[in-house]
């Protein structure tokens, strides 16, 4: 039997998607992500920031992952078309690396959407550049993602709205956000506009032990 290899990173992570916000995968009644995205189908990226990793003897330090999903429906209801975008840094292990750990098979968070994935259009190394502004997470991948969320305003003025939702990337801790103008997404004839939309924000904090 093969020695399973130890991984953990630590970081930053956002997402936007098209459902008018907030999100009703948060709060589906019935069983998580069984709500009907508010558009019917939902169109959704996640994007990480690296700041502290090792996967074995490979450090990940400072790399960058984005992952888009399109789901027809429910995202309960699986059948999502994927596609990856790793860090044009990264040499052959660490992409070998990244993949195995946000594709879930190294277990860990994201392994609770692999049996999800209908349809994986793969991986492209692409220059990815990741910001942290107070408030504010944004990601440019040069003809192919701008993106960009701000957190909502609470009813305490500028604090953030924090939300123990149980979310696999942070299950204790997620800002409720939004995207910016001019969010959009465009590569494997998909094309996204989510201004406007529903965004979450959170620190990571993963490993497989």
């Amino acid at each position: 039997m093969a020695t399973q290899v130890h991984w953990q990173l630590s970081g930053d992570y956002f997402e936007n998607c098209n459902c008018r916000v907030v999100c009703p995968c948060l709060v589906s009644p019935a069983a998580p992500l069984t709500s009907t995205p508010t558009e019917g189908v939902c169109d959704v990226a996640l994007v990480f920031h690296v700041e502290q990793g090792r996967y074995g003897e490979v450090p990940l330090d400072g790399l960058n992952v984005a992952l888009v999903a399109h789901t027809p429906g429910p995202m309960a209801e699986g059948n999502w078309t994927v596609a990856a975008y790793v860090d044009q840094r990264a040499n052959d292990q660490q992409m070998e690396a990244l993949g195995t750990i946000f594709s879930g098979g190294a277990g860990g968070p994201m392994a609770a959407f692999a049996p999800l994935i209908g349809k994986n259009l793969g991986a492209k190394k692409v220059p990815i550049t990741y910001q942290v502004k107070g408030k504010t997470r944004a990601v440019e991948i040069p003809g192919i993602m701008h993106m960009s969320v701000q957190a909502l305003p609470s009813l305490r003025g500028d604090e953030e709205m924090w939300v123990n939702a149980g979310h696999p990337v942070n299950p204790d801790k997620l800002a409720l956000a939004v995207g910016a103008q001019g969010s959009t997404f465009a590569d494997h004839g998909m094309r996204w506009d989510n201004s406007g939309k529903n965004g979450h924000y959170a620190s990571i904090n993963w490993s497989n032990r």
